[in-house]
């Protein structure tokens, strides 16, 4: 058969292919969830037409723009009476419950046990449109089971499992407070407010609300009160590359587009310079290309990688390190080993006779030839072992998708984005250090060898 090479299967190929990188949209305005969801936010005085929920085949659920929004144009304005605070749950039939009870409860959990209730009471719920356009369930480590947390990075495991566990200490020690709530329901509150119900909820707030202070309440805890859920205007979703403004004005929250946006594209807000593992904590997803990622160099891993024949001397400057605060946020980015790793990495490389140069290699000085040699093989020996792990954890998260149900799939498919993602950030970083290896290399003439501390 003749290889088709010609102009026209050229052409093809190239509209086949740009097709694949396109993103593609369909509007869910039309189904009947927003359409609730819309006609009950005009009732409370949203006025926007502007922005229409759809279906981006990259992020999920976002908002589509109908018209051009020019730079340092209104994106969206939600009046307050839109908004869903502690004060509207003090308000509400919940509040007077809330109000008696000693000690006072927290701004968060007031939230959460407004939002299970609203979703048992379904059809008699006052905020039942916002309820019913919420996710089901969330892919942020409280979900995870075991075998998801065990292929995150390692450094974030330990986050992980704390978040589960915060969920979990919040729904036992609020059993007392919600065996008040009996009077408001027909069924036991047990089977109301189970982990599951207080897990959906607490995601639902730490995901999706806006900042916004609020005075001290006699009815609360003296916890930060600072949420807010936006019903509508949470659909937005993040881009790291995004500038919005954002606060109160006139009585409603409104956010204005920096840059602008074009007609039938998605509106993107910004949720902060955070790296894809906060991303992940907090929000449940993971950012494609995001320049503020980084991938994560613990203690564990300086242990593993560094060539010494005295472990009490490497114990010994570890403490140092540690109690001087240069064992938190070393990193790799896409800029290469940030300043804090090396700098770690020349502390550790100090011979006994050197430790007094300490405040000179904190201030950026170079100590010799030999230690910067040093450094920058401990450093690739830091890369591959971070690589290693993340194969591995890939290779893992392929075997366990297998025989994955959704909810699984789901979870498994984030965590192996984030991995991937750390995966393009390691190769860099390898032949970034690769080329300095080399460079020294050059300057012997001789091969590389390897410098104990």
């Amino acid at each position: 058969m003749r290889k088709k090479n010609g102009r026209r299967a050229r052409k093809k190929r190239r509209k086949l292919e740009f097709r694949d990188t396109v993103v593609q949209s369909v509007t869910l305005s039309h189904e009947p969830q927003f359409v609730a969801l819309r006609r009950w936010l005009q009732q409370r005085g949203f006025s926007s037409k502007l922005l229409v929920p759809a279906h981006f085949s990259d992020t999920g659920r976002g908002l589509m723009t109908l018209e051009p929004i020019k730079a340092g144009a209104l994106l969206i304005s939600l009046p307050e009476k839109c908004l869903l605070t502690t004060s509207t749950v003090l308000r509400s039939y919940i509040g007077e419950y809330m109000k008696r009870w000693k000690p006072p409860i927290a701004p968060l959990l007031a939230l959460c046990t407004f939002l299970i209730s609203e979703r048992h009471f379904g059809q008699l719920a006052e905020w039942k449109p916002y309820i019913d356009v919420l996710p089901q369930k969330y892919t942020c480590p409280a979900y995870f089971s075991d075998e998801v947390i065990e292929v995150l990075p390692g450094n974030m495991r330990d986050k992980a499992l704390e978040q589960r566990a915060k969920v979990q200490e919040l729904q036992t020690s609020s059993l007392g407070f919600f065996s008040s709530l009996q009077p408001l329901f027909s069924q036991p509150v047990d089977g109301v407010f189970t982990y599951d119900a207080l897990r959906w909820a607490w995601c639902s707030v730490n995901t999706r609300t806006v900042y916004m202070e609020h005075p001290p309440s006699p009815y609360l805890s003296m916890e930060r009160n600072v949420y807010a859920l936006a019903p509508y205007l949470d659909l937005l979703n993040h881009c790291p590359a995004v500038q919005v403004e954002a606060g109160f004005s006139q009585g409603s929250y409104e956010i204005g587009s920096v840059q602008g946006c074009n007609r039938f594209q998605q509106a993107f807000i910004c949720y902060g310079p955070h790296d894809n593992q906060r991303l992940l904590l907090e929000y449940g997803f993971v950012a494609t290309g995001n320049p503020h990622s980084v991938v994560y160099v613990d203690q564990g891993v300086l242990w593993q990688c560094i060539s010494t024949t005295d472990r009490n001397q490497l114990a010994q400057k570890l403490l140092f390190l540690k109690n001087n605060d240069f064992l938190e946020n070393l990193t790799l980015s896409l800029d290469g080993p940030s300043w804090r790793l090396m700098t770690a990495l020349r502390l550790l490389s100090l011979k006994l006779e050197q430790y007094h140069l300490w405040k000179s290699v904190l201030q950026g000085a170079v100590v010799s030839q030999d230690r910067e040699e040093w450094c920058v093989e401990a450093a690739l020996r830091i890369c591959h072992n971070l690589i290693d792990d993340n194969a591995r954890a890939l290779d893992k998260i392929s075997q366990l998708t297998e025989n994955a149900d959704a909810s699984l799939t789901e979870q498994l498919a984030v965590v192996e984005h984030l991995q991937g993602e750390e995966q393009g950030i390691l190769g860099f970083n390898l032949e970034v250090l690769q080329r300095l290896k080399n460079k020294f290399c050059h300057v012997h003439g001789t091969e590389y060898q390897t410098f104990p501390v």
